[in-house]
């Protein structure tokens, strides 16, 4: 069972996640992280780092927000490791607590 990035990182992108990982299972794209379920393994360290909570296990992933286990897979295939922190968007707080941000996710 794998760790999945949901809605909540759109338009914020915290990368606090990634410093804890230890086996750099993150990817990065425009606004948005995304975690490779074929590197995760499962450690958990990640979901108490995020400020926004965008992390669970698989198994727990919301009903509203089924769509971005299959999202992680499709993109963690396509975007760059990311390895290191890095400075939040810019507005992230602002977009810290909006909901419905899907169609905010750049590719």
């Amino acid at each position: 069972m794998a760790y999945v990035v949901t809605e909540s990182c759109i338009r914020c992108k915290y990368t606090d996640c990634v410093d804890v990982c230890p086996v750099d299972c993150f990817r990065e794209g425009p606004n948005f992280l995304v975690i490779d379920p074929e590197e995760c393994i499962d450690c958990t360290l990640c979901v108490a780092e995020c400020p926004v909570e965008a992390i669970y296990a698989e198994d727990d992933v919301p009903a509203d927000q089924q769509q971005f286990i299959a999202l992680n897979a499709e993109l963690s295939k396509q975007w760059k490791p990311i390895v290191e922190r890095k400075d939040a968007l810019p507005d992230a707080e602002e977009w810290a607590q909006v909901k419905g941000k899907l169609g905010e996710l750049k590719r």
